[in-house]
């Protein structure tokens, strides 16, 4: 196993974050099992961490500021260090996500990222085949946490009618994830349509995209091909693709229309009761 002294504080977040662990613990003269006991988790796993063999959760973050009391320190870094597990590729389109105050997507395939539940967004991730799946999980869920702002960015988010009948992760995951979509319906910030099947061909058959508005840059345009993703400001595509969504929603069904659709779908593919469990979002 790698000598935490070996690590560089500014080589990663990652690495930064285990070696700030194991100086803030001996700092408290605390074993790792020690440790561990404290925030309830082995000692093994504080050593993992802290050597980056382990990627932090948020909760664990949590616990450990409130264990040695560093003020903060390790939830304000969980966000640095679960953003650096991203893709590379993937890394500054999630830097302009957290700083949008507007955006519309369109998704033709899965659900929209900022809306997954954590076992749907382990479905869909784990088809790539990643050497670290909880790590990339983790970051998704990260992501999410910008709805959970005093003020988060308007989302308009318009679902292909295929995503809800496309079974990722099997009947019961793709319930709850539905249920998840069921909680915007009345939601300030986010709102949901989706493009019937119906409608036939429609104004983005070629695929994905999402725009993103600013208040103080200019809007962004985001595709994804099967291996990265590509972002621009060019003014002639963006035109293009406000036209090609205006055309989209107009086709979509309604937020209420489609919360019915929803319903529908979870009770007919994936059981019965329509109602969903988990608390609603802020």
């Amino acid at each position: 196993m790698a000598n935490i002294q070996s690590l560089d504080p500014t080589a990663s977040p990652l690495d930064y974050y285990g070696w700030e662990l194991r100086r803030q613990r001996e700092a408290h003269g605390l074993k790792q099992g020690q440790l561990g006991d404290i925030i309830f988790c082995t000692g093994s796993l504080i050593g993992q961490i802290e050597t980056t063999k382990k990627v932090p959760t948020r909760d664990f973050s949590e616990r450990v500021d409130a264990a040695l009391g560093t003020d903060g320190l390790f939830s304000r870094l969980i966000g640095l260090v679960l953003r650096s597990q991203l893709p590379t590729w993937f890394q500054p389109y999630a830097e302009m996500e957290a700083n949008a105050a507007y955006i519309s997507t369109y998704q033709a395939q899965v659900v929209y990222g900022l809306l997954q539940t954590e076992d749907y967004a382990r479905a869909v991730l784990a088809t790539g085949k990643p050497d670290d799946l909880n790590g990339l999980v983790s970051a998704r869920m990260e992501r999410q946490r910008i709805l959970e702002r005093e003020q988060p960015p308007l989302a308009w988010v318009v679902l292909d009618e295929a995503v809800l009948h496309r079974p990722v992760g099997g009947p019961q995951v793709m319930r709850r994830q539905l249920a998840r979509l069921l909680e915007f319906a009345d939601h300030r910030w986010v709102h949901v349509q989706v493009l019937p099947n119906k409608v036939g061909e429609h104004a983005s058959l070629d695929g994905a995209f999402t725009t993103m508005r600013f208040d103080d840059n200019p809007d962004i345009i985001y595709t994804e091909d099967l291996i990265s993703g590509h972002m621009t400001a060019n003014s002639d595509t963006i035109r293009e693709a406000a036209l090609r969504y205006a055309r989209l929603q107009a086709a979509a069904l309604s937020v209420e229309d489609s919360a019915e659709l929803i319903i529908r779908v979870m009770e007919e593919r994936y059981g019965h009761g329509s109602q969903p469990e988990e608390q609603p979002v802020a």
